[in-house]
């Protein structure tokens, strides 16, 4: 997923990572780690599809826990899916009196049967016809108990593979409809969590739901005040918006008030709330700096950056770093604006981002590293701060400790510390005192180890930050300091690999710093 072609020439690209000779590499991550979140999103925390699973009572009043409810074996579960379908068909042309009671005693063994287990039966309930007769049950002028059953059941199934969730095309129109007005809250919630579950099967149920006139309506549902209604519509337009094309999030940012209900969501609703709400920034930070712009102009800032030094929850950390990331990747006047912001908090922006670099959460090590590589591309003031915040230290552990993908960020970080760009003239410059004090601090290993991965990103990033060291480091002792650390080895690995552009970076280096005429003044 990318949006390359929207983002050609915009300030995200300044975020690059060392600028050499070697070359840059690393144009436009913003926008690819914005958008790649889609996929971690599922992979962390479980966001993308949602079965909804609610205690209820028996036909005596019971509570009963959905979680233990059911110990019927797979086989038998599906057989009751069949046969209480063939019910609700029954009870569906049935017009006679109790008719209605009928229906819903029907619906409610139904939304139950869908409930009860984490993997519900769903595709066994598509192939017995239940999707039409369901759609049946939404039709205009239906009980708000009806509606509210039907659109329960339409829920769950959505969480089913892409074939299922393509069952409920039919069902679409009618969904959107009761997300109106006039329709019951909780008949609106539960139709805004069916569309959400719909919308995070893919690009294709997205485009059709935006087709269909999904997106205004649950926006109207995000200006609510009632948590649940906010929560529940933030949570689908976030899965609405996600991309690849940004035309949805476009639509939302301009529309009314939509601004202001994210400031406020995420300054006074509850944890939960302001998850969600953080999920839709992310997306719309993602895009384009105008998005930003509108965003930091209605008072996003403080209570952003107050989530990120007061929660611990990883599942609103995650978004929040996110964000920020987002944010710091654009022109250094927003990143001017995030680190002000910041400065009511304990420890600075800097100081809770270190917090993240040292939990012991994978996922915040990542995305405080991102935030902070795109800090390090900032300023020449930017990377003072940076540097002398404290950051150093976990960020050189890391390098050495961490798991690739965490190492490979934090890479970017200690690299852009030590090189900043001169405005008169877009030229590079070095800044020696950092790469000297993180060279004798041993950040070598960690990057001649990014250059032995497979990963040609990885691998691009170790060689520019060892030409950075080999001609900027004084007294000519930079090859010296590499060939130590067997980094002629490591790029020597590349002297007949396939990618012609690495192999022609890897041996330029070694024919020009390790040459025949290396070591010859020293020897004589």
């Amino acid at each position: 997923m990318s949006h390359m072609a929207e983002e050609s020439g915009s300030p995200g690209q300044r975020r690059d990572s060392i600028k050499t000779t070697v070359g840059n590499m690393a144009g436009q991550r913003r926008r690819q780690q914005a958008v790649s979140v889609g996929k971690e999103r599922r992979d962390a925390v479980v966001r993308a599809k949602r079965l909804c699973r609610v205690d209820f009572n028996d036909e005596d009043g019971n509570m009963i826990d959905t979680d233990v409810a059911m110990d019927d074996d797979k086989a038998s579960l599906e057989d009751q899916i069949v046969h209480i379908v063939e019910e609700l068909k029954s009870a569906a042309s049935f017009t006679g009196k109790g008719s209605f009671q009928k229906k819903m005693e029907v619906l409610r063994r139904l939304r139950r049967l869908l409930s009860q287990t984490s993997m519900p039966p769903v595709e066994t309930a598509v192939q017995a016809g239940v999707v039409p007769i369901l759609v049946q049950c939404l039709s205009f002028g239906s009980a708000n108990e009806q509606l509210l059953e039907a659109a329960w059941c339409l829920t769950n199934i959505a969480t089913g593979d892409v074939d299922q969730t393509r069952a409920l095309l039919p069902a679409l129109p009618l969904l959107i409809s009761h997300l109106g007005e006039k329709s019951s809250i909780p008949v609106a919630e539960q139709c805004a969590w069916a569309l959400g579950n719909v919308a995070g099967e893919g690009e294709e149920f997205r485009d059709i739901l935006l087709a269909q006139g999904a997106l205004p309506p649950l926006a109207r549902l995000l200006l609510s005040n009632k948590g649940s209604t906010s929560r529940t519509a933030a949570w689908a337009l976030s899965n609405l918006i996600k991309g690849p094309k940004p035309k949805a999030a476009v639509e939302l940012i301009k529309m009314s008030g939509i601004p202001e209900a994210i400031v406020r969501h995420m300054q006074k609703g509850d944890e939960e709330l302001a998850t969600e709400v953080a999920w839709v920034v992310v997306y719309l930070t993602a895009l384009s700096e105008m998005h930003s712009g509108l965003l930091i102009e209605a008072g996003l800032l403080p209570p952003l950056v107050g989530r990120l030094a007061s929660s611990d929850q990883l599942s609103l950390l995650t978004p929040v770093l996110r964000s920020i990331g987002n944010l710091v990747a654009g022109d250094n006047r927003k990143t001017d604006a995030v680190l002000a912001a910041g400065n009511d908090i304990p420890g600075s922006v800097v100081g809770a981002m270190i917090k993240c670099l040292e939990s012991q959460h994978r996922t915040l090590k990542k995305e405080a590293a991102w935030a902070l590589s795109n800090i390090a591309a900032g300023t020449l003031v930017h990377k003072q701060l940076l540097f002398s915040s404290g950051a150093v230290s976990s960020l050189l552990h890391l390098l050495v400790t961490a798991t690739f993908d965490i190492r490979k960020e934090v890479a970017y970080v200690l690299g852009n510390l030590c090189v900043a760009t001169i405005e008169e003239t877009g030229e590079s410059m070095t800044i020696l005192e950092h790469l000297t004090v993180l060279v004798n601090r041993r950040c070598l290993p960690g990057f001649i180890n990014l250059i032995k991965s497979p990963d040609i990103e990885a691998a691009k990033l170790g060689l520019q930050f060892l030409e950075l060291v080999m001609r900027s480091m004084p007294n000519d002792q930079g090859p010296k300091l590499v060939e130590k650390e067997d980094g002629i080895a490591a790029m020597e690995l590349f002297q007949f690999h396939e990618n012609e552009e690495i192999r022609n970076m890897a041996n330029g280096l070694v024919d020009k710093y390790f040459g025949e005429s290396y070591g010859i003044e020293e020897e004589y």
